[in-house]
């Protein structure tokens, strides 16, 4: 029998220019109320932002070194084929308190090229969303690549983008090629490929201010966006208790959303998978044969493939994202 267990890993702070301290308030997180907390890296295998082990006897591991000992045993087999020893799952919880970047990311076989790295495949899901909140995905009507390109040095981009105003569970799947930009008043859980490519298009002015200043990737976007109308990112699904429903089933991941009640045994043998559990509400004790982990609001917790079965207990209730690969 194995020896893995679940893993919790300690939660990386990224200061950002949009960002703001409701990942402390909502979630207890232990991050400096002085600076603008925009991201909380809950899971990641991106090199030099490496999740590092919080619990059990492996703590003070990073992600890539339990890896390369464990390899299918925590991934899976035919993940580790498909990857290595690259956990190809990144999980963040987002605090916008500004608008981000209006940006694209690029698919796996350009960011293969171009950078020698896997593109980026990602989805949202809305924790908490202020009055008239929403996000800028895809555009609201077809565009050419030379109106867009026209329109970026104008300023007038904004004209054409979809803007969706959200509210408290509402999931969105963003595909590479596809323009967006979370607005102000949001906090999301993200997941998505392993990757931390970024072309930004525009920044509300933020660019041309020294001290907020980032890089523009207008002409290496150009050739990889999506310019057809595209205003159906949401995911519709129906709230079930006590049973997953699927958000997402795309080769990068697969996520359901549980809400639980009731105890719910989960087998988790035929996925050949690791799953990522993300506590979004509520709490909730993890129970693998005789032993127990609890996983509390903001936390997030990696089940290695080697432990095939898992019963999720509420106390008294709780709100899971469930991710895997198939």
């Amino acid at each position: 029998m194995t020896s893995l267990y679940p893993l919790k890993f300690k939660p990386q702070a990224k200061a950002t220019v949009w960002g703001g301290n409701k990942l402390n308030a909502l979630f207890n997180k232990p991050f400096p109320a002085t600076k603008k907390i925009g991201e909380s890296w809950e899971l990641s295998a991106v090199q030099r932002n490496l999740s590092v082990l919080a619990n059990g006897f492996l703590k003070g591991n990073t992600i890539e070194e339990l890896m390369e000992v464990y390899l299918g045993e925590l991934m899976g087999e035919k993940n580790y084929e498909r990857f290595g020893i690259e956990f190809p799952v990144l999980v963040k919880l987002i605090d916008a308190a500004e608008t981000l970047s209006v940006q694209v990311h690029p698919d796996d076989e350009t960011a293969r090229i171009r950078h020698n790295a896997y593109g980026k495949t990602e989805m949202w899901h809305i924790l908490q969303a202020d009055d008239g909140a929403g996000l800028y995905v895809g555009f609201n009507r077809n565009l050419t690549a030379m109106e867009f390109y026209n329109r970026v040095q104008n300023n007038t981009l904004l004209e054409t983008l979809n803007f969706v105003t959200v509210q408290p569970g509402d999931t969105f799947f963003i595909t590479p090629g596809t323009i967006h930009a979370i607005g102000k008043g949001i906090v999301l859980a993200e997941i998505q490929q392993t990757s931390d490519i970024t072309y930004r298009i525009y920044d509300w002015g933020r660019e041309h201010d020294p001290a907020t200043a980032r890089a523009m990737h207008v002409e290496q976007a150009i050739d990889i966006i999506d310019y057809t109308e595209k205003t159906n990112a949401k995911i519709d699904y129906a709230r079930l208790p006590n049973e997953p429903v699927q958000l997402v089933d795309s080769p990068y991941f697969v996520t359901n959303l549980v809400e639980i009640t009731d105890p719910l045994e989960r087998n988790l043998s035929g996925n050949d998978s690791f799953v990522i559990y993300v506590c979004i509400d509520g709490d909730a004790i993890i129970q693998y044969g005789k032993h127990f982990e609890t996983v509390t609001k903001g936390e997030t917790l990696l089940i290695p493939a080697a432990i095939a079965d898992v019963t999720l207990l509420p106390s008294p209730k709780a709100t899971l994202l469930e991710t895997y690969i198939m």
